[in-house]
């Protein structure tokens, strides 16, 4: 009997383990294919196979026809007009991972509202049967796609120009490659799997627009688990999982593990998406959203006077319309939560509607006296209690956000999102027989609105205060530039946690609020598809603006309750594929095609302007020899006197070894490496470096590409850790401090690809240097700008397209504004002109004859002939030579 029983579940197993392979197949291809990981995956699925039932069932066609005119026919050209309409053109604007991503839920979003919209939300019972329930169909059909697919990759021209495109793209189209036919392939063919996934499931799961969807997603683990590579390994996971979780159903131990054994049992595809996502080395390697996605835009002038009053009209209404009106303020503090974690803080999170969930159901307990270990609260405290407790959970995504990026923290963050929905508000012991009231004064719906607003402007304030000051210059420049943040001092890892935390309580807040508006604890209020529809109509309108937060609110309310269920996510779904081609939002979409609409007439000056026009041009005395305000030499004094006095710095006043001095006191200490060793699979990078970077002397190290250079750079500057070796700051072994400890000891750096702020101004990306650094000195940034001629009318001028030769001057002042005892150079001089490199090489013999210890990397040998005190040559990993700047060149010249 027994035995009987494990056969039948592992059969059972192995058709759920089948479906599941589909799924890991068609988005490891679709990855090989384009880098994209595409979320929409369960959304093909779903409208596949409502396609399907409407071929057959509505319809009358026969199945067969029905079948091939669904998964030959409509399932690939989906995949085809998404690559050619959506992706294709976010590919040939360059965008990363991170914007990938956002369109990619935009038409997972799209397709789920479609859904909703044609066939309505309510569940399907008769969709038609394509393969039996035995799993052997099924299974064959899994294990020969698979099969098909790897030889096709192995053996033939179009897998080996698959892999070149996969390898890089732009070398591939340089050799004669078709990426965009590649493309296409991969996502016709992921699309198909996608399709056939949904109408084999469709008959034996709930066939509704949104459990399909999400079911499809959670069995995305085994993608996660093959790392987006190998077929074989989705293969065996799959249908491991599957066998796994038929088989726990058939243990039932008794007490408290019984209903979380169920629970596990039931969603083991849901554990393994979050081992994988949090465990297993990431798939993205990009961090932030698009740039342009979170630069701050202008705020429409009187745009918060109409907020105001929209958000005060509610309280004339009654009845339905006030009922409906008071979701609005809630909605908005719980969407206020995305702009404090993504347009604030960069970082992609798809599980907030957790939070919010958690939010509700924390206020029901407290209320009703059911939390563990705390008496029952009047509801006002019971909400900010629930806040207080939900908050310092904000570390289940804030944790992984330090070392996880892109694509592989949405995956985290989705993954928690799925975890608490699945395993607190889907338990009926966590829930079951919960009401949750309003607080006492406040029943009736204008008064609890009046409340609610209370709380929005609260919620606002604290919002607001995350953008201004020192923490939202902080958490700018960790959007921009986290690496860059993290050189000038930002403590990156406790901020990221910060911002999820900090999101996290006003997530709950809302939640709270949300759940004592409808007067109950819903869980479908808190699903994880609806967290999803929350980022990208946060994302679309504007990551980091709270009216677009507060505009997503009333726009997602308002459609819902107004027009048929799905027309709000159809909207937001159609704003989020686009957003690649209008980064800046709507408002900015409109503005930009208002300005190209709006006919352009030459100005033309009346007879009393143009007399005056040739009298002012008859005593021009011709063009000035001085530049531009703000543009003048690097390290010249405003007045053209002279150079500008270099910064003033605590320690000695050692100069250049050449130059005879007394040092008044003594001389910081010296950056040594000893040792360092780096081995990468089984390549050595550096192999047993010495080097030593003096106050007051400036260090070049010179070789060819690949000797060594950027990896011992690295080593010193704390972004990366030797596997052998020291590196000392005078006495103190520094080897194990991350890139901002670092720079709080005084070892500030520059990089070879520019790592500016671009959000942020001139000024604030100097001043974000001098508040994170070694010390606070409030006049270290006006000094630093003033060295580098910044101090003009481009102080005030945003980074983003700004040249490269002043972008260049920003980011030294930015590092030397934190007034550092070493400076660590990688190609300062990359993109400069002669002019500009002249004056440069100036200022750094300035700041090491008042004792800074300098360290550059350099192509450029007249540079380094020029400046440095000493080079050190670099061949394969070790240091070959080193000596005085001219001997050594000129060596090696000759």
């Amino acid at each position: 009997m027994s035995g009987s029983l494990t056969y039948d579940l592992t059969l059972a197993g192995l058709s759920v383990g089948g479906a599941a392979a589909l799924t890991g197949i068609g988005l490891v291809v679709t990855h090989r294919a384009t880098g994209v990981l595409n979320f929409a995956h369960g959304a093909i699925a779903m409208v596949c196979a409502y396609l399907l039932r409407q071929f057959t069932v509505v319809w009358g066609w026969p199945l067969a026809l029905g079948a091939a005119v669904t998964l030959l026919l409509v399932a690939p050209a989906i995949g085809v007009a998404l690559e050619r309409f959506v992706f294709r053109p976010l590919s040939v604007l360059g965008g990363d991972p991170a914007q990938t991503l956002v369109a990619s839920l935009g038409v997972f979003v799209l397709l789920v509202g479609g859904a909703a919209l044609v066939w309505g939300t309510g569940a399907r019972a008769d969709a038609p049967t394509l393969v039996s329930a035995d799993p052997w169909g099924q299974l064959a059909v899994a294990l020969a796609l698979a099969v098909g697919v790897g030889g096709v990759t192995r053996w033939t021209r179009f897998g080996t120009e698959l892999r070149a495109v996969v390898d890089d793209r732009s070398l591939a189209v340089l050799g004669g490659i078709d990426a965009d036919r590649v493309a296409a392939a991969g996502w016709a063919f992921g699309s198909f799997t996608a399709g056939l996934t949904g109408v084999l499931l469709a008959p034996y799961v709930r066939l509704d627009p949104y459990g399909m969807p999400l079911l499809v997603m959670e069995v995305m683990a085994v993608a996660v688990a093959a790392r987006m590579r190998s077929l074989p390994v989705a293969v065996v996971v799959a249908l491991g999982l599957g066998v796994a979780q038929s088989q726990l159903t058939r243990l039932h131990p008794a007490g408290w593990a019984e209903p979380l054994l169920q629970a596990v049992g039931a969603n083991l595809f849901v554990v393994a998406l979050l081992v994988a996502a949090l465990v297993l080395p990431g798939i993205g390697d990009r961090d932030a959203l698009p740039r342009t996605a979170t630069t701050r835009a202008a705020t429409p002038p009187g745009a918060w006077i109409v907020a105001v009053v929209l958000f005060l009209l509610p309280l004339g209404l009654a009845g339905s319309d006030l009922h409906t009106s008071v979701q609005v303020p809630a909605l908005g503090v719980v969407l206020l939560s995305l702009v404090v974690v993504t347009g604030r803080g960069g970082q992609i999170s798809l599980g907030q509607a957790a939070y919010a969930g958690l939010g509700a159901l924390f206020t029901a307990l407290l209320a009703a006296g059911r939390f563990p270990g705390l008496p029952r609260l009047p509801e006002l405290a019971a909400l900010a209690v629930a806040v207080v407790l939900v908050a310092p959970l904000g570390v289940l995504t804030g944790w992984p956000a330090i070392s996880r990026h892109g694509l592989a923290l949405a995956l985290a963050t989705f993954a928690v999102g799925v975890g608490v929905s699945r395993f607190v508000f889907a338990q009926p012991y966590a829930t079951s027989g919960l009401s949750l009231d309003r607080p006492a004064g406040f029943d009736g719906d204008r008064a609890y609105y009046v409340l609610e607003l209370g709380l929005l402007a609260a919620a606002l304030l604290a919002t607001g205060a995350l953008r201004r000051g020192r923490t939202g210059r902080a958490l700018a420049a960790m959007r921009d530039h986290a690496s860059g943040a993290s050189a000038v001092g930002v403590r990156v890892p406790s901020l990221k946690l910060t911002a999820f935390v900090a999101g996290a309580a006003l997530a709950a807040l809302g939640g709270g609020m949300l759940g004592m508006g409808l007067r109950a604890f819903d869980a479908t209020a808190y699903d994880p598809v609806r967290g999803l529809l929350w980022f990208a109509a946060v994302v679309v309108l504007g990551a980091d603006s709270a009216l677009g937060a507060l505009a997503a609110a009333a726009l997602l309310v308002g459609l819902d309750a107004g027009a048929r269920g799905g027309v709000a996510a159809a909207l937001i779904g159609v704003l989020a594929v686009l957003v690649g081609r209008f980064p800046g939002g709507p408002y900015e979409a409109l503005r930009t095609a208002t300005s190209r609409l709006r006919p352009r007439r030459r100005a033309t000056p009346t007879p009393l302007g143009a007399r005056v026009r040739r009298r002012l041009r008859s005593v021009e005395t011709g063009p000035t020899d001085q530049p531009p305000v703000g543009e003048r030499p690097v390290g010249e004094r405003p007045d053209g006197t002279g150079p500008e006095p270099a910064i003033p710095r605590r320690g000695t006043t050692s100069r250049r070894p050449d130059t005879p001095h007394t040092p008044a006191v003594p001389a910081p200490a010296s950056l040594l490496a000893r040792g360092i060793r780096v081995a990468y699979d089984g390549f050595t990078a550096l192999d047993g470096v010495d080097l030593e970077v003096r106050p007051g002397w400036v260090t070049a190290v010179v070789g060819p590409n690949g000797a060594g250079k950027s990896t011992l750079f690295h080593c010193l500057a704390g972004t990366l850790r030797p596997s052998h070796g020291r590196v000392l700051f005078g006495e103190q072994d520094i080897t194990r401090l991350a890139a901002h400890a670092r720079t709080r000891l005084g070892i500030a750096r520059t990089f070879q690809q520019l790592a500016v702020f671009p959000s942020l101004t001139v000024a604030e990306n100097v001043q974000v240097g001098a508040e994170q650094g070694r010390i606070a000195d409030p006049a270290a940034a006006e000094r630093a700008l003033r060295l580098f001629g910044l101090d003009g009318p481009v102080r005030v001028l945003p980074a983003e397209g700004l040249p490269t030769g002043t972008l260049r001057r920003v980011e030294l002042a930015r590092a030397l504004a934190g007034s550092p005892h070493v400076l660590l150079l990688d190609e300062p001089a990359a993109g400069l002109d002669t002019a500009e490199v002249t004056a440069l090489a100036r200022v750094l013999r300035a700041l090491a004859a008042d004792g800074t210890a300098l360290l550059v990397v350099e192509h450029d040998l007249d540079l380094v002939a020029d400046l440095a005190d000493v080079v050190h040559v670099m061949t394969a990993g070790r240091v070959v030579t080193s000596g005085p700047a001219r001997h050594v060149l000129e060596r090696g010249r000759g």
